[in-house]
């Protein structure tokens, strides 16, 4: 227990010191960030949903510096090929034999920036990466690196133009975030911070891709009791049986839902998962996996505000 405790508390030290070196660049947003990092603990992939301009693209690449991680960035758009996005084989005139040229999917961090302007044929080339860390062409299997991790953006508000992410590659996606604007006083230092130069350039790491390995091994380790594991999954067979539901949430968003919410309690300095964690993890693990019933959609509800409901409905284990 004590070796348990030891190491969620590396794991609390180290996110506060990225947390804080992504803040030189990102005024505010700590639970972004620390979303951010609960889907690298766990080996997850992150969907950034909000209007342009709130520092979405920003965060990532803040991010990437501070972890000291490979970054690559994709531009989608729809004549994206996904042999842009995984690699292509080509053949090399000079050789007189085939090579594999890997594409930007080749990496630790890798940002797909609008996401859903990138047609599902190219979408769907990042499902066995995110799923199996792996990418196969022409029946050759090659293994991504480590730590692997998605970071897509999407605009909620543009819709021209974009193809919807379809169910499957939504439920691949660990945590969404939403950005949201600054309040005033975040405004005000957003403008005192970038009035003369960029901050971006002059950052750096604070840790190294082989110690962020070492991390992830710990949040498996930050102990779940029997009750909230029950709670865990009153919960999600209670999104199943919900009416404002037509699909509920699948098992690898309760498996989703289970480790974010032992890498949530790592971040904050307990090797034991509460309730309220799992509560607090729910608003960002459940609402953009769930497909809304035809009557929701008519009376303007949101996932969000279903999901609300389900976690008020459903009792909440309490000490004896």
């Amino acid at each position: 227990m004590q070796q348990a405790a030891g190491s969620v508390m590396q794991i609390s030290e180290i996110t506060t010191k990225i947390r804080q070196n992504v803040q030189k660049v990102i005024v505010g947003k700590d639970e972004p960030i620390n979303l951010a990092m609960v889907a690298l603990l766990c080996g997850g992939h992150v969907l950034m949903e909000d209007v342009p301009g709130t520092g979405k693209t920003t965060m990532a690449k803040a991010l990437a510096i501070s972890l000291g991680c490979d970054f690559h960035r994709v531009q989608c758009t729809p004549d994206l090929m996904p042999t842009d996005v995984v690699g292509v084989n080509f053949f090399n005139q000079k050789s007189a034999e085939f090579e594999f040229r890997k594409g930007p999917i080749f990496t630790q961090i890798l940002l797909t920036d609008e996401i859903n302007r990138a047609t599902p044929r190219t979408q769907s080339a990042l499902l066995e990466a995110m799923q199996e860390r792996q990418v196969t062409i022409d029946g050759v299997t090659t293994p991504l690196p480590s730590p692997f991790l998605v970071m897509a953006t999407q605009n909620p508000v543009e819709m021209e133009g974009t193809f919807p992410l379809p169910e499957a590659q939504l439920d691949r996606f660990m945590v969404r975030i939403v950005m949201g604007y600054p309040n005033a006083k975040e405004e005000g230092d957003i403008y005192l911070r970038f009035e003369r130069d960029a901050v971006l350039p002059s950052l750096k790491s604070v840790t190294s891709s082989q110690e962020l390995i070492n991390l992830m091994k710990i949040p498996p380790m930050v102990r779940v009791d029997e009750s909230v594991r029950k709670y865990i999954v009153s919960l999600i067979l209670a999104t199943r049986e919900h009416q404002g539901f037509s699909l509920g949430a699948s098992p690898r968003a309760g498996l989703s839902l289970y480790k974010s919410s032992q890498a949530w309690a790592a971040i904050n300095g307990r090797d034991y998962v509460t309730p309220d964690d799992v509560k607090k993890l729910s608003h960002s693990v459940l609402p953009h996996r769930m497909i809304l019933s035809s009557t929701s959609r008519l009376r303007g509800s949101s996932a969000e505000q279903l999901v609300k409901d389900v976690l008020g409905s459903v009792p909440v284990p309490i000490e004896r």
